[in-house]
């Protein structure tokens, strides 16, 4: 159940309110938000008094359940905003790693010259081998920070564990955590505690509701500023990385009021399929689309084989942008 106090009520009364309802308890601008178990489907006896508005909720995804707020939550990226009725397809694009300033400056030109605006590129990498490619880490940062400065992009760039989740808070504009750590509940709390958006990834092995409720950990924290990202489940098929679950991205649009971003890359794992795959995410209306763009992605130090080159990622962005107008959107 979510409950809202009246604003009348202080501080110190919502928090002993909150303990005696054995709710979780945040504060947004005058508004007090209690969340319980949703199991809890009646107003606990003797608060009545100082309640405003509840809400029984069916599961434990309750804060970015449309039961609860029906429209899509904007969320602000720089001067960007994702969600709710901008009619905006965010396109992120960069490669799955920063390597050098050479190769980030160079995918920052290019975003610049499609008048695009984010820039992604991992600095610690969670890699499923010791012996991979591990990512510039608090170097690669930096190297972010410096292509925002000067090219006026947004970064968003991907935390691997709690040991470094503050380094990429202070550098960073959104956040992402990983589909390899979307149980991770230091990350996850972590992220509570700031302002700054947060893009979780969903597990490949994870289902939707366990996907709703890792987004719960941040919403319930205080921090509004959620965005979903389907990257891709592992299903029987080894053709693919993975299969990119269209299906769910339906049932998040009708039930969840996050934003929805999509990454055909991680999906996929071939460049071949990318383009037709990303052209069938703009076609559902979602609100940003996450593509991995590389120089010269045959030398790239991760995830090469999936990994455009700046060639193809130009004609991919040409063939987006009549697919997002026949559905009344547009690509940023």
């Amino acid at each position: 159940m979510i409950i809202h106090l009246a604003n009348t009520v202080d501080d110190q009364k919502a928090k002993a309110i909150a303990a005696d309802c054995k709710a979780i308890y945040y504060k947004k601008a005058d508004k007090h938000v209690l969340i319980t178990a949703s199991s809890v489907k009646e107003l606990p006896n003797g608060i009545e008094e100082f309640v405003t508005e509840f809400f029984p909720m069916k599961n434990d995804m309750q804060l970015a359940s449309r039961e609860y707020r029906k429209e899509t939550r904007e969320v602000r990226i720089g001067n960007t905003v994702i969600g709710g009725s901008t009619g905006k397809t965010v396109l992120i694009g960069g490669p799955c790693s920063v390597e050098s300033e050479e190769q980030i400056e160079s995918s920052s030109e290019l975003l610049k010259e499609l008048n695009l605006g984010t820039l992604r590129g991992g600095c610690y990498k969670p890699r499923t081998s010791p012996y991979s490619f591990q990512g510039l880490g608090l170097e690669g940062l930096k190297l972010l920070a410096k292509m925002r400065e000067k090219h006026g992009l947004n970064v968003i760039t991907e935390v691997r564990d709690a040991s470094h989740i503050q380094e990429v808070i202070e550098y960073s504009d959104v956040i992402q955590v990983g589909a390899k750590a979307m149980y991770d509940q230091g990350i996850l709390r972590a992220c509570a505690k700031t302002q700054k958006p947060v893009l979780i990834k969903r597990g490949f092995g994870s289902t939707l509701q366990e996907f709703a409720q890792a987004a719960e950990f941040v919403l319930s924290g205080g921090n509004e500023n959620v965005i979903f990202c389907e990257r891709g489940i592992r299903t029987f098929e080894t053709g693919t990385r993975f299969t990119l679950d269209l299906c769910g991205v339906a049932w998040l649009k009708e039930y969840c009021n996050l934003p929805i971003v999509l990454d055909p890359s991680h999906a996929m794992g071939y460049a071949y399929g990318i383009a037709d795959l990303t052209r069938a995410c703009t076609a559902m209306g979602i609100d940003g689309l996450i593509i991995e763009v590389h120089p010269n992605p045959k030398i790239a130090k991760s995830d090469a084989a999936q990994q455009l080159n700046h060639d193809e990622f130009r004609n991919l962005v040409k063939t987006l942008n009549p697919i997002a107008q026949a559905i009344g959107m547009k690509i940023v």
